[in-house]
């Protein structure tokens, strides 16, 4: 990613926040449509940055974003704060990683909290990674599963990971926090060792207090529900 790329990114990055503050206080409530068009705006600006490789229609995009947003503040309605281009540079690399197989509210969650501590990077799993792991193959295949994660909103840059050495892509983004789920198998003291022995001895790990469980909050309750319904149907007549 070029610098003007990091930049557009960064702006992203900043009305996204500020949307985010600005739904917690119930704006999306009082100004549903503004809002709405603001998220299409940032849509499309992203759009035009990952997909369409081109950085100036994206700018424009998140500038007309930027323009809804601040009318709030010119008129008096919202009390707005914006952060810096070097702040928002700045923020801390937290890193996740995960196989992230079909994507559910549980991973959201995850994610958003990785998110309220700087910028996001994600790892996703490999094929191959996945099948060690989980003992079955993924549904979802790994590009489509790093293209899907690319795309949220909380994250900042997705990246495969590495079938050989799971390291080699955490030592290539060196990341300031790797934030783990709360049920990932990673033992903390065993990881900060290993990542000493590679250079990175000022990562800080932290862990998410608890999972999210309600309803399908899960991918094997997701997977459990679909084979439930559909696969235990016997053939009925056409009616």
């Amino acid at each position: 990613m070029n610098d003007l790329e990091e930049r557009i990114k960064a702006y992203i990055t900043n009305v996204e926040y500020v949307v985010d503050q600005l739904c917690e206080r119930g704006i999306d409530k009082k100004y549903p449509d503004l809002i709405e068009a603001v998220k299409l705006y940032m849509e499309d600006a992203k759009y035009y940055l990952h997909e369409k490789k081109d950085p100036f229609t994206a700018l424009a995009c998140i500038a007309y974003a930027e323009g809804l947003v601040d009318g709030l503040r010119y008129l008096g309605l919202e009390d707005i704060k914006w952060k810096s281009l070097s702040e928002l540079l700045a923020r801390p690399k937290v890193l996740v990683a995960g196989g992230f197989e079909i994507i559910h509210p549980g991973h959201i969650a995850f994610i958003r909290e990785a998110w309220k501590r700087g910028r996001v990077y994600v790892i996703v799993a490999r094929d191959q990674s996945f099948r060690r792991f989980k003992k079955r193959d993924p549904i979802i295949p790994e590009y489509q599963r790093l293209r899907v994660i690319d795309s949220l909103k909380y994250v900042y840059k997705a990246v495969l990971g590495d079938t050989e050495d799971f390291l080699k892509p955490v030592v290539d983004l060196k990341p300031d926090i790797i934030f783990l789920g709360p049920d990932q198998w990673a033992d903390e003291k065993e990881l900060l060792s290993k990542l000493k022995e590679r250079g990175l001895s000022k990562v800080r790990i932290e862990r998410m207090k608890e999972r999210i469980d309600e309803g399908l909050y899960s991918a094997s309750k997701i997977i459990k529900e679909i084979v439930s319904r559909y696969c235990n149907i016997k053939n009925k007549p056409d009616e």
